[in-house]
């Protein structure tokens, strides 16, 4: 008997956008999926049959998802391009941008910073510190990397840190902490990934790539005026 094809996705901001993508692409969670109060992690899919018929979705956090496809684990899911860079994973395979999940992977410090004109060490709160070590070396400086996973832009303020880097969409709760983006260090969107090795041994996996690929390549049309 064929093993369940695992579709791994991201707790937070990228996963309202993605399931309509999903749903057009043939991957719909079952109805508890969508229940607030239900705390599992792992579900049925509803419509499955061009995958085999036995699939199931599983909801993680956004860096455990390249870490479940990564490891086969799960052999496909979705997760922002800032992770897939941050991990670097060679076991993984991001063949379709989703275009959705837009935002910024960016610097900032306090509006009365000194910058780094002069610098040759940085002081940064990130939980991104292989992408930030990698900018900072290309301006000639060595970042000191405080590990945080959220609540960043308190790191200035309480001399954790001298500036953080961190994702950004409108900047809003950078100024509402006295922050200022400094500089960015890569655009972000949602990628459909997969797992490598299970691409090469399992049909349904290319099938999941020509569904969403199709996606990519076909917009969806705006609806007419009234």
């Amino acid at each position: 008997m064929t093993a369940a094809l695992t579709f791994a996705v991201p707790k937070g901001r990228i996963l309202d956008e993605a399931l309509p993508v999903m749903a057009r692409a043939g991957v719909v969670p079952e109805a508890a999926f969508h229940d607030k109060k239900n705390r599992a992690l792992s579900f049925a899919c509803e419509e499955s049959d061009s995958f085999g018929g036995d699939m199931r979705i599983i909801r993680v956090r956004a860096f455990d998802v390249a870490t479940f496809v990564a490891h086969g684990a799960a052999q496909a899911g979705i997760v922002g391009s800032d992770v897939i860079d941050e991990f670097a994973y060679s076991d993984l395979y991001a063949p379709v941008d989703l275009d959705i999940g837009h935002c910024r992977l960016s610097v900032a410090e306090p509006r009365d910073g000194e910058g780094l004109a002069s610098a040759s060490h940085a002081r940064v709160a990130t939980k991104y510190p292989n992408l930030t070590r990698r900018h900072f070396e290309k301006l000639g400086i060595q970042a000191e990397c405080v590990k945080l996973n959220g609540a960043m832009e308190l790191a200035p303020s309480l001399g954790l840190a001298g500036r953080i880097v961190d994702l950004v969409s409108t900047g809003r709760t950078l100024t509402d902490n006295g922050l200022i983006e400094s500089s960015v260090i890569m655009p972000v969107s949602a990628r459909l990934i997969v797992n490598r090795a299970a691409l090469k041994t399992d049909p349904r996996v290319g099938a999941l790539i020509d569904a969403f690929r199709a996606l990519a390549a076909t917009p969806v049309s705006a609806p007419r005026a009234a």
